[in-house]
């Protein structure tokens, strides 16, 4: 089986440090659970709906890469998953720098045989151009992300998905643990 993956929170659980840092870029009381789910639509609707500057943006972003590779976790039980795949490629909006990172750290980058970043130069989701790229170099079967916006582009290629954590309809499977995959590509 071939899977494509989203980074965050698809591998790992990043909206916890990233609804922290958020909120302290808005600089008010506004509940994380709303900024949350804005950032589980994309992190531009969140800056959109909040109106962040150019400026609070930037904050944000500099105020994530001193977050300590060791707060992003990942989820529990993926690891399993990624061991199982013949491959494993990634498409995120997430600098390429910032991935290798964190899967060196945690000795992920072992089960990744390509990765599609942020700064690739490839059109942002829900374009398609990224995953016909990496589906026409490792005839992917899955595709696996926490978002819509994720599995859009998945679906429009003839993928099969998987929303990880959100039971919005649009997706052939839902996870909301890794521990259950198993079952899910059994049926």
């Amino acid at each position: 089986m071939n899977i494509l993956w989203d980074f965050d929170g698809t591998l790992f659980d990043t909206y916890p440090v990233f609804t922290k840092i958020f909120r302290k870029v808005l600089q008010d009381d506004t509940p994380e659970d709303k900024i949350l789910e804005r950032l589980k639509v994309s992190f531009s609707h969140a800056t959109e709906f909040f109106q962040l500057t150019e400026e609070q943006v930037n904050h944000f972003h500099s105020l994530e890469s001193l977050v300590p590779i060791s707060e992003i976790k990942p989820f529990p039980d993926v690891e399993r998953i990624l061991s199982f795949a013949e491959n494993n490629v990634i498409m995120t909006h997430k600098p390429r720098k910032a991935v290798q990172d964190i899967l060196a750290y945690y000795h992920f980058d072992k089960y990744f045989v390509e990765i599609v970043a942020g700064d690739d130069g490839f059109p942002r989701k829900p374009d398609s151009a990224s995953y016909e790229y990496l589906h026409q170099r490792y005839h992917l079967d899955f595709a696996i992300g926490d978002r819509l916006l994720d599995i859009i582009p998945a679906k429009k290629i003839g993928l099969k998905t998987c929303l990880f954590q959100n039971q919005q309809q649009g997706a052939d499977y839902y996870l909301n643990d890794y521990k259950d995959f198993f079952s899910i590509i059994q049926e």
